[in-house]
């Protein structure tokens, strides 16, 4: 590893409710740039505060090689302020023109601090982000992705030498993540970026991982880290089955013995009531053969015991990496069947039919969602705009933000979307989307977060009917990469019609499309097939 920008040593953090979010968190950053990976609630986005400063730790210690600049999930943006106060040069941006003007007040100059060429390396940064705004254009002007880009840019310009982001393409569209990309490509000082953009970790010189309260450093990106992930898992796997056959041999060992020692205690027995020897010696045999069976037991417990703790070793090393193997019930959609149909401004018409997959992509702005809307009876039509109309009686949906009862227990939730369907049915479909158990009995507000994603999507795949369609908007956005994984896993047992709004490239690639339907920011509408994509 490259000599270390940010050191934590022994972090751990505890909230005022007892909750611990950190525990014992040690590890190095280096020079480059780090991907910061782990499943939602492991703390990630806690991490990053701690080390901007802005959460102190309880206890440990934190150590960087200079100044740290923070960008958050969610930027609060104030839509009344200028692109230059988003870059953070707003202040000593006035007071360069107010000299300029003429104004010799000593305030200005100490404002600007000798930075007499703000302006012109404001105007360098935007142009190299392919931000073609002015310095004075209103916040409230720009999209969210252009924003995002606009404040990503204000903290490489500052140059601080580590930098910290958190989610940094969510709501992204594709020109923007790809612009991003390029600045994360040419990014000079220390980066550190919490992210489940898989395209964005393969830009990483390392990847950490945050998980179980420890904290480990790969070389190389994403891919390098789940290779080497999968070899040791291998691995890890082949240490528990021969741990598990030492157990299972021990045990069989220890019966046997068992049964040896319970068949010379009979002999003793038998011998003593046929007189076969005199009492003293059967009393003799009798001791010194339960003081041998007795340590006899005493070895063989040892063992199995033994067994049982590397059984118990082997398993913490064993990764819960169950994959979702499901039957869904069938909507019995026929290739004949016309699902929905969306137009462009121009009166096109693109048709989904059938079990199709379609994903509907296009730049942030261009109105996606409000297509959504219009599918789900919640928005009409504007004249000259795309339309988009359904020709389903039913729809499931998934929303970006996905909101469900806190105070109702899974199993009731997803009984009430399916209501004809036996408690024992449905208890196994939970299971075999890896709602297993107790789980299932527990209210929802209880569930971890990716636990909370599985109830969401059960209540659509195992709705009874099912819908013959499933729209899905943005579905990626702050899910891990294990549940990204478990997302696709459950729509690949879907036999439905599939619309799926999202920037994620990598995830469309692996949902099977059918086609594309491309929305432009002037309404226009065009389908590519599948076979018409570029190879990326």
């Amino acid at each position: 590893m490259s000599r270390p920008s940010l050191v934590l040593t022994d972090v751990s953090l505890t909230w005022p409710d007892g909750a611990v979010v950190l525990d014992h968190v040690s590890g190095a950053f280096g020079a480059g740039r780090t991907g910061l990976v782990g499943a939602n609630g492991a703390g990630k986005s806690t991490l990053l505060r701690v080390v901007a400063g802005l959460v102190p730790p309880s206890s440990g210690s934190v150590a960087t090689t200079g100044e740290v600049g923070y960008l958050p999930q969610h930027v609060a943006l104030d839509s009344g302020a200028s692109v230059a106060a988003l870059l953070g040069v707003a202040d000593r941006l006035a007071a360069l023109r107010a000299i300029e003007s003429g104004d010799v007040d000593p305030r200005h100059f100490d404002a600007l601090a000798d930075d007499w060429d703000v302006e012109s390396r404001a105007r360098e940064a935007l142009d190299a982000a392919g931000i073609p705004f002015g310095l004075d254009r209103r916040v409230g002007e720009l999209s969210g992705g252009e924003a995002m880009l606009v404040a990503i840019t204000g903290l490489r310009l500052r140059g601080t030498e580590v930098t910290l982001l958190d989610e940094p393409t969510n709501n992204l569209d594709r020109d923007a993540r790809a612009r991003l990309h390029d600045l994360v490509r040419s990014w000079r000082g220390a980066l550190v970026v919490v992210s489940h953009d898989l395209e964005l970790l393969e830009l990483m010189d390392e990847t950490a991982e945050l998980r179980a309260g420890g904290l480990e450093v790969f070389g190389g990106p994403y891919s390098a880290f789940r290779a080497a992930l999968d070899e040791r898992q291998d691995a890890a796997r082949q240490t528990l089955r021969s741990a598990e056959q030492r157990l299972r041999r021990e045990r069989r060992e220890r019966a046997e013995a068992e049964e040896r020692l319970a068949h010379s205690a009979r002999q003793g027995r038998k011998d003593r009531d046929n007189r076969k020897y005199v009492a003293a010696v059967v009393n003799d045999r009798r001791n010194s053969a339960e003081k041998a069976a007795g340590a006899r037991r005493g070895v063989l417990d040892d063992r199995v015991a033994e067994a049982g703790r590397a059984v118990e070793e082997a398993e913490r090393l064993v990764r819960d990496d169950d994959r979702i193997a499901i039957d869904l019930p069938d909507p019995g959609v026929p290739r004949s069947r016309r699902i929905a149909t969306l137009s462009g401004a121009d009166g096109r018409e693109h048709v989904i039919q059938g079990p199709e997959r379609v994903a509907l992509t296009g730049p942030n702005g261009a109105g996606k969602t409000t297509l959504l809307e219009q599918l789900l009876g919640r928005a009409e039509p504007d004249p000259g705009r795309p339309v988009a109309r359904t020709h389903v009686d039913r729809i499931g949906y998934l929303p970006q933000r996905v909101e469900l009862p806190a105070d109702v227990a899974v199993l009731d939730h997803i009984a009430a979307a399916a209501p004809g369907v036996p408690t024992g049915l449905l208890r196994d479909r939970l299971a075999r989307l890896l709602l297993r158990g107790e789980t299932a009995l527990r209210p929802i507000g209880t569930l971890s977060g990716g636990e909370r994603f599985r109830v969401a999507l059960a209540g659509l795949l195992l709705a009874d009917p099912p819908a013959p369609l499933l729209v899905l908007d943005e579905p990626t956005n702050s899910l891990d990469l294990a549940s990204v994984d478990r997302l696709v896993e459950a729509l690949a047992a879907y036999r439905g019609a599939l619309l799926v709004v999202s920037h994620d490239e990598a995830f469309l690639a692996r949902l099977g499309l059918d086609a594309r339907l491309e929305l432009d920011r002037e309404g226009g509408l065009a389908r590519r097939e599948s076979f018409a994509w570029p190879v990326t």
